[in-house]
């Protein structure tokens, strides 16, 4: 009845077509039509509706009772009609106008036939009572028992846990053993989950556990970066269970108690020796647990996931979500950011700026406001990673220079030029720290004038930069430099004593 007095008002008070009435509802333009005729036909052709008149009074004055015995009514396929429901757009009312034009006036009007279904969906299982659409929702959490395997040189035990997904339509199933709960085992479970069902859904329901939400909160919980980045990745969304409220996530305990029923009892007198040959283990059994047959029902949940669950589902993008954790940062004077124990450039601009840093098992990459501004290859061995075009102009020039270079500019100036730069960079703990006592020495003059200079610093055998510019300063490289005089050989005479004669 809310569907037809809406109906009423578009057509009467909102002046809309049929057609638009139709998308605005959900129904087809025939039943429109079939609706406006009967309120015609009873004299509501206008709005508002006529005073006193509600539900129950407009469905006794379109619908009146008939002396039809109830025997003559014919009752839906009532587990139909609930499957029906799962369809994305499928409405009882769109159920009921398909269902009253098959049987005619044998069909129970739209009141009679959406209170049965409530009474007939009370009468099942407290599982089929709820509502998922197909495609809409997969329930995760993890089992309270764990499986132990052992190591084979040590002996020792070592917990598995159980990792489980249900889709919400058809229950379908999936399980499968982690060694952890953490986020890297988390997410690899929630890539391997959706290659097994073969699709992506609207939303994922996982419990409140902390690889999940960082922040377990009933009305705003927050998300785990990774795990954000993950549901990105795929096109889906992530909605945590609210912290203790069982029923937000019924079918996955409800999955959960299968599992540890038809799975982990059927293994308990197992041995396993390594992950693989659980998790294979665990494949078996899943296969028949999946096309078991419902309790008092002839479909299983691989059936009914064929026919709900699979058509729905979101194609899986063309590559897998490779894991990435993530990291806040802070850039340092350096235009450097610091992650376990390495150091890794980004733009100067960005000094004293934070950023984000995504890291996988290759790259590190650092983002700023949502954009990527460096990546570089994770290399533990290598405690800097400096990228040219992230320095400053001044330190890149430096970051150019070596002591070949130096060497070479000192070649083409001259030959005294060169000894002295060689001096200055080979009598240092290292070369680097005599680039700027080079660089010092031709700031301001010629290459003829060094020359000259280095040529008297040679001479007076002060090979230093200090030495040099003193000397471009005062100008005496423009003067000539004097031979040094020759000793002269004394004479032989027998008053010449050599040197044995003063011992």
């Amino acid at each position: 009845m809310p569907k037809i007095i809406e109906i009423l008002r578009l057509k009467y008070d909102s002046k809309l077509s049929h057609q638009k009435i139709a998308q605005a509802v959900g129904l087809s333009k025939g039943a429109i039509g079939k609706y406006v005729s009967i309120a015609s036909a009873v004299g509501i052709n206008s709005w508002p509706l006529p005073d006193g008149t509600d539900e129950s009074a407009l469905e006794r004055r379109l619908f009146p009772s008939t002396s039809q015995s109830p025997s003559r009514y014919i009752e839906p396929d009532w587990f139909v009609v609930h499957q029906e429901l799962k369809h994305k757009g499928v409405t009882l009312l769109r159920l009921w106008a398909e269902h009253e034009e098959r049987v005619g006036e044998r069909a129970h009007r739209y009141t009679q036939f959406s209170q049965r279904y409530r009474a007939w969906k009370l009468r099942q299982k407290r599982s089929m009572r709820q509502h998922h659409r197909a495609g809409e929702k997969i329930f995760i959490d993890h089992c309270g028992p764990t499986v132990p395997v052992i190591d084979r040189r040590t002996g020792e035990f070592r917990q598995a846990q159980i990792f489980v997904a249900v889709l919400g339509a058809s229950s379908y199933t999936f399980a499968e053993a982690t060694w952890t709960q953490g986020l890297e085992d988390w997410i690899g479970s929630n890539t391997r989950m959706l290659e097994f069902f073969g699709g992506v859904p609207e939303l994922l329901i996982p419990d409140n556990l902390r690889s999940a939400s960082t922040k377990a909160c009933r009305y705003e919980p927050v998300v785990n970066e990774t795990y954000l980045e993950f549901a990105r990745h795929y096109a889906t969304a992530v909605l945590p269970t609210r912290p203790r409220k069982p029923q937000d996530k019924a079918k996955a305990e409800s999955g959960v108690l299968l599992v540890e029923r038809w799975i982990l009892a059927a293994l308990r007198h197992h041995e396993f020796f390594s992950l693989y040959e659980l998790n294979q283990a665990i494949a078996k059994l899943l296969i028949s647990l999946n096309e078991r047959p419902f309790q008092r029902r002839a479909e299983s949940r691989l059936e009914l996931f064929t026919k709900l669950d699979k058509p729905a589902l979101k194609s899986l993008p063309k590559n897998a979500y490779e894991y990435a954790i993530w990291r806040h940062a802070k850039v340092a004077p350096d235009y450097h950011v610091q992650f376990d124990g390495c150091y890794f450039s980004v733009p100067h601009s960005l000094v004293g700026k934070k950023v984000d840093l995504r890291i996988t098992g290759t790259v590190v990459e650092v983002l700023s406001h949502s954009h990527r501004v460096a990546s570089h290859q994770r290399d533990k061995a290598k405690r800097f990673h400096t990228l040219t075009e992230h320095m400053p102009s001044s330190h890149r020039r430096h970051a150019e220079w070596s002591p070949a270079r130096f060497v070479n500019w000192a070649e083409n100036i001259g030959v005294a030029t060169t000894q002295i730069v060689q001096h200055l960079l080979q009598n240092r703990p290292h070369p680097e720290q005599g680039y700027r006592s080079c660089l010092s020495m031709s700031k301001q003059y010629g290459k003829p004038r060094v020359e000259a200079a280095c040529v008297r610093a040679l001479a007076a055998g002060s090979l230093t930069a200090a030495s040099v510019r003193s000397i471009l300063k005062q100008g005496l490289d423009q003067i000539p430099v004097e031979e040094p005089e020759q000793q002269q050989e004394l004479p032989l005479h027998e008053n010449v004593r050599g040197a044995e004669s003063f011992h």
